[in-house]
Formats: C-alpha cells, structure tokens, sequence
C-alpha cells in the first residue's frame, strides 16, 4: 500500500496487505527495524478514517 521512507539506512517503515494471512491480521505495518503490528481491515478503518478527516495532523 504505502512506503514511508526518505532515506533510512536500516530499511523504511510500510503498509500493506497481506492476502495470504488469516482475516484478523491482513494489515501489516512494518517500522524500520523490522518489528510488525498485524490488524484486521476493521481495526485500521478507525485510523485511516481519522486521518482522512484530518483529525491526526497535530501529530
């Protein structure tokens, strides 16, 4: 989906989906030492509908 990188030395944190795993752990975020946070499309709608509205900007 997305890669949130400039230009890191140890590899970018990213967003994507992963179509081969169970429904509850489809959304995968990566930071940039490798560590994954694993999520349901239903629990990243929350987030992504925040951020759409703006509401994350401050951060």
């Amino acid at each position: 989906m997305a890669v949130f990188c400039g230009s890191c030395d140890r590899g970018c944190p990213a967003l994507y989906v992963d179509e081969a795993a169970r429904a509850g752990q489809r959304v995968v975020l990566t930071e940039d030492f490798g560590q994954r946070v694993r999520m349901s499309a239903e629990q990243f709608r929350s987030p992504a509908e925040e951020a759409k509205a703006g509401r994350l900007d401050h951060v």
